[in-house]
């Protein structure tokens, strides 16, 4: 099972694509002087793309897991919520792990937070993505 739950940047997506079309690649015996493409391959294997599916539902359930036990992680929270007070330091900011969970449901931080304490619309947003339905 997969247990990368950091961010994720285009670099890191498209290599964990590559990664998973090497795998089904290696299972179907494909050598690399045969010239399949990637979609044959998946069809050959009757699958999707599933590897940054399975990221992003690991994400979502860490974020409710996180927001639904306040006295446990209250140090998650007041990171995940709260601001420091420092100086910027200069450059591009980094993708940080919510900003990945907004661009990939188009949600704000704070609708991220009420939604991740109710169990059944987490588990909706799930399912949406197990199936494809979303982003």
């Amino acid at each position: 099972m997969l247990c990368f739950l950091g961010t994720l940047t285009n670099e890191t997506t498209s290599r964990l694509d590559a990664f998973e079309l090497w795998l089904y690649r290696r299972i179907l015996r494909i050598p690399w002087t045969q010239k399949v493409t990637n979609i044959e391959v998946l069809q050959r294997m009757k699958k999707s793309r599933e590897l940054v599916n399975i990221v992003k539902c690991r994400k979502l359930q860490y974020l409710g897991h996180i927001m639904r036990n306040p006295v446990r992680y209250e140090l998650l929270q007041l990171i995940l919520q709260g601001k420091i007070d420092s100086k910027r330091q200069p450059g591009r900011r980094r993708i940080s792990w919510l900003a990945n969970l907004r661009a990939w449901f188009g949600k704000t931080s704070t609708q991220l937070f009420r939604i991740a304490t109710n169990k059944i619309i987490i588990a909706r947003m799930i399912a949406n993505v197990r199936s494809g339905q979303a982003p």
